[in-house]
C-alpha cells in the first residue's frame, strides 16, 4: 500500500487502485456519521474533491489521489458510515479508480514513511 500526506491509503489491484483513509485519519475524525461518495464512471483529476466525510467533530473532503475514472464506490459506507471507524483499511474503502499510469503511485509514501510522518 501507498499513503498520501492527506492520510489516504492506496492499494493497487491490476489497473485499479482502491482508496480509503488510514486508521490514524479515522481516529482523528472521531465517529463518522455521514459519507458522500462520487458517482461511478466519474472522471477525476488528481486533487479534485470527490468524497465528503462528516463526523461528530468535523467535516472533511477526500481528494482524488490520482488521475482516472471512478469505476466502483463502496455503497456500504452510505448506509453504515461507522464502518470507517470500525475497519478503515479493510471493508471501509471509499472507491476504486481505474488509472492509465500506475507510475503515479511512485510519488506516495511507503507504510514506514507514513508512520514516520504521523509520529
Amino acid at each position: 500500500m501507498k499513503y498520501t500526506e492527506d492520510h489516504e491509503w492506496l492499494r493497487a489491484e491490476g489497473d485499479l487502485v482502491i482508496v480509503g483513509i488510514t486508521e490514524h485519519a479515522a481516529e482523528q475524525l472521531g465517529d463518522v456519521v455521514f459519507v458522500e461518495l462520487p458517482e461511478a464512471e466519474t472522471k477525476v483529476a488528481k486533487g479534485d474533491d470527490i468524497v465528503v466525510i462528516e463526523s461528530v467533530k468535523a467535516a472533511s473532503d477526500i481528494v482524488a489521489p490520482l488521475d482516472g475514472e471512478i469505476v466502483e464506490v463502496n455503497e456500504d459506507l452510505v448506509d453504515n458510515p461507522g464502518l470507517v471507524n470500525e475497519d478503515p483499511t479493510g471493508n471501509a474503502w471509499f472507491f476504486k479508480i481505474k488509472v492509465e499510469d500506475l507510475g503515479q503511485l511512485d510519488g506516495y509514501m511507503s507504510e514506514d514513511e507514513y508512520q514516520d510522518m504521523i509520529s
